[in-house]
């Protein structure tokens, strides 16, 4: 009786084993045939190649794929492009190198105010916060708009005190504070006061981050975050917050995140103007990405850029300036980081 029982264990045990082979097999098989990709960018504007030393240009490429490499971390797993969109933004946001969270721009108070959103491709559900000075990674805050309120935009103390109800990390005014960005915004007001400069001068790099990605389960998030304008005022807010102008994701066409003039982006609405070539003129992912950024805004005299991602898996990073700080991984092996145009 003993070795009945101990033989019918066995006999189960390799059936057991088998099947969680071929289980294993299987789930390996479809992650192997499930392509994913993450494509991010740091701003775009027209800067000089000799205006950065191979130092920066090192520093600036090392953080780039930082962020490229935490996010594919996630998208190799199986994880959620909200989450990799989400991580990879927080890293650029934590960095003094982009005009967003920590190396946010001031305005023309002398004071730093964040913008960010993020959408998910799946559902079209999305979040956004504009005008917050008080939360460290506005990335986050705009998920839990989100995620856990019936809304898609909140604005100043009301967004603040939001995130601090949901638990996030809320910094005093002068975390942001960057000696570099403060050099930037004093430089600022004395070509103001001289009248050297134009307030809306179209060389002034605006800066800004982005993230997008396509997960293993085929849906597409995106996100963008920013400080704005250098010397904005009036409360100005930009396209970054803007879901359809600096931010818009949908399974059925692309992700897109832009960085550039704000107020041309939510004239075009250029994110889902993108999309929506994709959906109604059967345009490729990059004919409609270069017919906006490349025809429709250079006719408006309209500096910046996009990143994008179809469902698909392809990536696109367009821009009309002389720089876009940009990178992308995808599940076949190509990577790479860039600045200037190749």
């Amino acid at each position: 009786m003993k070795n009945m029982m101990h033989n019918s264990f066995h006999y189960f045990s390799k059936i057991l084993i088998i099947c969680f082979s071929f289980m294993w097999l299987a789930g390996e098989s479809l992650l192997a045939e499930n392509p994913y990709a993450i494509v991010i960018h740091g701003g775009a504007g027209n800067i000089a190649p000799e205006s950065l030393s191979p130092e920066q240009i090192e520093e600036y490429n090392l953080k780039l794929a930082e962020a490229l490499s935490a996010a594919e971390d996630i998208l190799k797993v199986g994880g959620t492009s909200l989450d990799a969109v989400e991580t990879a933004t927080r890293i650029l946001e934590d960095s003094p190198l982009f005009n967003a969270g920590k190396g946010a721009v001031f305005n023309i108070t002398g004071n730093n105010e964040l913008d960010a959103s993020i959408m998910c491709g799946e559902t079209h559900n999305a979040g956004a916060v504009a005008g917050i000075s008080t939360v460290k990674n506005p990335i986050s805050a705009a998920r839990k708009v989100m995620e856990n309120s019936p809304h898609v935009l909140l604005t100043g103390r009301g967004a603040e005190t939001f995130a601090y109800e949901q638990g996030l990390d809320i910094v005093d005014p002068g975390y942001f504070f960057d000696q570099r960005r403060w050099n930037q915004y004093r430089e600022f007001i004395r070509n103001q006061v001289n009248r050297s400069r134009s307030y809306l001068d179209e060389n002034i790099k605006m800066g800004t981050v982005g993230a997008v990605a396509l997960d293993m389960h085929g849906n597409i998030a995106a996100g963008t975050s920013t400080g704005g304008m250098v010397g904005k005022r009036y409360g100005r807010i930009g396209d970054s917050p803007i879901i359809g102008a600096g931010n818009y994701a949908s399974n059925l066409s692309c992700g897109v995140s832009g960085t550039g003039h704000g107020e041309y982006f939510i004239r075009n609405m250029v994110a889902y103007d993108i999309a929506a070539r994709m959906l109604y003129k059967e345009q490729s992912l990059q004919d409609a990405a270069f017919h906006v950024i490349r025809e429709k805004l250079v006719e408006q005299g309209a500096n910046g850029g996009i990143i994008a991602i179809d469902k698909e898996g392809n990536v696109v990073m367009e821009f009309n300036t002389t720089a876009m700080f940009r990178g992308f991984v995808k599940s076949t092996g190509e990577k790479g980081v860039w600045i200037f145009e190749e």
